[in-house]
């Protein structure tokens, strides 16, 4: 059985709304006590949880920290173990109060204040602290840090009493809710070094064990949430290739997949399993050193861009399953708008720009991850460039590898990259997405070097976002729609195209399982059958 949502769905459903002014703040029903969009309700939890749900994924990691993860591994398996104050439902975008006992009480517009969750307990045992979430709070908003964006307009979080957190802005904000859940709460007490290995949190589940090949993680005992574990066990299998994963989900090795090829749709449907694709924001990207010539030039980061028959990448590559980007944002986001600067395959128009740029016989490094969908389309995006004039020496490795030994160093000598992101993982509001690769942090002080290559059109975008996120309706729109026709033209980083995120699943076994528009794999709904 095939499903396919036309929308880019649950992660931004909520947010988008908050951005535009229409509930900023909404309570609603918590999660638990909704039924996810699968076939049917799961059980009640008086039930308590049964069986075990075994998920084949398609990334590994090996660093778990809740506070700084970027892994879709991670991000997606701390989800059950770790807690925000507040936390998403990433299969319906609703926002609930997970570790806080309510919604935020503001004092002002620069003022909040919130209460933790009668009772809470670490999966040790031992009590939820509001020191627990202020250090956490720390950590996670810590200079250098990739999160740290995300949280960029909090002046402070302290402790006003034994049960109460005070958050003072910076400015006033229409996102507190949302952006508060970024920060998942961890023992104060706990190292750097046990966070990176094995995370211990307030969620449903703990984790049991972690090695390179597979996790698992078994109820929290002492959890009182409003999303209670629903099995015995997960476990999630680490399948990078392509072809061992679908192996594993005919064979009932695993019950529900990641990541699903689009030329391997048939295969699962003829297995009896459920495909579900839902657009989203993932994307692969393509990256410029701009603090090295020619690349501190727009005008020839705008060739590259040009260079590259996207249509022609979807169809052979990703089997139609995408959408060609027309702007930052995907066309099923809300707050799109087609940007000012379109990119169609136009080889001459490549041409021109480099020599505009006087820029002749040049010959790059074209570095991709290794991710089985990046690395089948850099050969022709090396052949597209060179195509434009371009030579192109092409080199693929581990994504820990291209960050760590040729972004993430004082001195770069790359020139252009491509590799997998969707920070969507994190929330959907523009001004997260937005901030992730062109706000302050390591991306544009290193990776991209926009903030010290071009610091003064850094500086006019984040003013432009800044902006926005003190608006509402009409007037933030505004604001969003200048914001993509400026990255459109300035493209220290861009989209290529925006993927479908495919994913299967034993319905036969597996029931309550949603899946949602990013990477990763929320269980937290899922039951077995009985």
């Amino acid at each position: 059985m095939r499903s396919t949502r036309s929308k880019f769905t649950g992660l931004i459903a909520l947010t988008a709304a908050a951005a535009l002014g229409l509930s900023a703040c909404g309570g609603g029903t918590p999660a638990a006590e909704k039924p996810a969009s699968g076939e049917a309700e799961a059980p009640a939890a008086a039930a308590g949880p049964v069986g075990e749900i075994t998920a084949g994924v398609a990334y590994e990691t090996t660093n778990y920290h809740p506070s700084n993860t970027t892994s879709a591994l991670a991000m997606g398996s701390n989800w059950h173990v770790v807690e925000g104050l507040y936390e998403m439902n990433m299969a319906t975008g609703e926002v609930y109060a997970a570790l806080a006992a309510g919604e935020p009480t503001k004092v002002s517009d620069t003022e909040y204040e919130v209460t933790l969750r009668e009772g809470a307990k670490f999966s040790d045992g031992k009590d939820v602290t509001v020191e627990d979430v202020v250090k956490s709070f720390e950590r996670t908003m810590a200079e250098g840090n990739l999160y740290a964006g995300f949280l960029g307009f909090v002046d402070a979080v302290k402790a006003k009493d034994d049960t109460t957190v005070t958050v003072t802005l910076k400015q006033p904000f229409t996102l507190v809710k949302e952006r508060l859940a970024v920060a998942k709460i961890v023992p104060a007490a706990a190292s750097d070094d046990d966070l990176t290995k094995m995370p211990v949190g307030s969620g449903p589940y703990k984790y049991e064990k972690i090695t390179e090949s597979e996790l698992s993680a078994v109820p929290n005992e002492h959890y009182n949430g409003p999303r209670p574990a629903t099995v015995e066990r997960l476990k999630w299998s680490v399948l990078k290739d392509d072809t061992a994963r679908t192996t594993a989900a005919q064979d009932g090795s695993i019950d529900v997949m990641e990541s699903v090829p689009a030329d391997n749709i048939a295969l699962l449907e003829g297995a009896g399993w459920t495909v579900d694709k839902v657009p989203g924001f993932n994307l692969p990207f393509m990256l410029f050193n701009t603090n090295k010539a020619p690349f501190n030039n727009a005008k020839v980061r705008q060739a590259f861009l040009y260079a590259v028959d996207v249509d022609k990448l979807i169809a052979n590559n990703m089997s139609g399953e995408a959408t060609a980007a027309t702007s930052f944002l995907p066309k099923t986001h809300p707050n799109y708008k087609e940007a000012e600067v379109q990119y169609p395959h136009d080889v001459e128009k490549a041409k021109a720009l480099l020599a505009e740029a006087g820029v002749a016989d040049l010959s790059i490094t074209l570095l991709t991850t290794d991710h089985t969908w990046i690395a089948n389309l850099a050969p022709q995006i090396k052949n597209d460039l060179e195509a434009a004039g371009v030579k192109v020496n092409l080199q693929s490795m581990a994504s820990s590898a291209l960050y760590k030994d040729n972004l993430d160093i004082e001195e770069p000598t790359f020139d252009v990259a491509v590799a997998p992101g969707d920070p969507s993982v994190f929330g959907s509001d523009p001004a997260l997405l937005m901030n992730w690769w062109y706000g302050p942090g390591k991306w544009t002080d290193y990776r991209t070097f926009w903030a010290k290559g071009d610091n003064a059109k850094f500086t006019e975008l984040q003013n432009i976002i800044n902006e926005a996120v003190t608006l509402e309706g009409a007037d933030q729109q505004k604001k969003w729609d200048e914001a993509q026709d400026f990255i459109s033209r300035e493209v220290p980083l861009y989209p290529l195209f925006h993927r479908n995120i495919i994913t299967a699943y034993n319905g036969e076994k597996v029931n309550g399982f949603t899946p949602i528009a990013t990477t990763g794999l929320s269980l937290l709904d899922a039951t077995v059958k009985q």
